[in-house]
């Protein structure tokens, strides 16, 4: 683990959690250290399900992110602060199947313990183990204005994932 990180508690995250999808994003990485992608998403929660600490992610089926997400059983979120917004827009923008977002962006990978993805620059990173997945399914919606999210009918599929570890920027 990299000397400018801390392990920390999960519950010690004192930022209000609605803002740090909504309004701060996050870059979720899934694979391994050798072969990943990342991508950005506003979407996601955490919560406590099975006694467990979780994160859930979404993610679109076209997105390149979600083969990964499917194939390998970890993925990491990484929040930053605000100066790498245009980090996070550029990684939401373009596809990893197309160009290298990690050294476009000039963002510096390290290995976790488990061999996961973090990045130097992030100011907290979650490490997940995926638990369960399910898809999206239109006919669940109850509210029919949530449709309108889905031009494509692209559904999403999400993934919970436990919250093994949780590392801040020190």
């Amino acid at each position: 683990m990299k000397n400018n990180f801390e392990k920390i508690p999960v519950k010690s995250i004192t930022t209000n959690v609605f803002s740090m999808w909504d309004d701060a994003w996050t870059l979720i990485s899934a694979g391994n250290i050798e072969h990943f992608n990342s991508m950005t998403a506003s979407w996601g929660g955490f919560g406590v399900l099975w006694n467990k600490e979780i994160a859930i992610i979404f993610i679109r089926p076209q997105r390149f992110t979600y083969q990964f997400a499917n194939q390998y059983d970890y993925f990491t979120l990484s929040f930053f602060d605000e100066q790498y917004r245009a980090v996070l827009d550029f990684c939401g923008s373009h596809s990893g199947r197309n160009v290298d977002k990690t050294k476009e962006m000039g963002l510096h990978t390290f290995a976790t313990p488990m061999r996961n993805v973090g990045f130097e620059e992030s100011a907290l990173l979650l490490e997940c183990k995926k638990i369960y997945t399910f898809d999206l399914l239109p006919e669940k919606f109850i509210d029919p204005n949530i449709q309108k999210n889905y031009p494509k009918n692209d559904y999403h599929r999400a993934f919970i994932g436990e919250i093994l570890h949780c590392y801040r920027h020190v």
